[in-house]
């Protein structure tokens, strides 16, 4: 068995499409390609968000949570593909949504997805963020696999 995968910033943006102010991954800490990934990122007052969400009380979006995690399995599903640069890992639904706790500027947003089921383009996969320990967000995460328009 081979050991986990790390990544820095410059071997994400290799796997995925996503750049500021989009890009949700800073860091993966373990990854198993098609298996499972940890990564994280770290929540900054300057992310654009805050501007208007909410200036009174920054507080990360609970959309950008999930597509935090979505980005995180992409990572985990690209990993163990050769040619990603003609690929797109598409949103195609989001089950057993629940939010339990704010997301705010200095957090770090932990990342953990795992892998359900890889049955052709389509790829099933838990996912939950935490920070320090606490459950931020949950979901049962279903995204599609495509070739990218050239």
């Amino acid at each position: 068995m081979t050991a986990p995968l790390q990544m820095d910033i410059q071997q994400i943006l290799r796997l995925l499409p996503h750049r500021y102010p989009f890009l949700l991954v800073d860091r993966v800490v373990e990854c198993v390609p098609g298996v499972s990934i940890r990564a994280y990122k770290n929540v900054s007052m300057n992310e654009p968000f805050f501007q208007g969400h909410f200036p009174a009380l920054p507080v990360m979006p609970g959309v950008l949570i999930l597509e935090a995690l979505a980005q995180a399995g992409a990572a985990m599903v690209a990993a163990g593909l050769g040619d990603v640069e003609n690929r797109l890992f598409l949103f195609t639904g989001l089950d057993d949504v629940k939010f339990r706790r704010q997301v705010t500027p200095g957090d770090r947003l932990d990342l953990v997805c795992e892998n359900v089921r890889m049955k052709l383009n389509l790829c099933k996969m838990d996912a939950l963020a935490t920070v320090d320990g606490a459950v931020a967000a949950q979901a049962r995460i279903t995204a599609a696999m495509t070739d990218r328009p050239r």
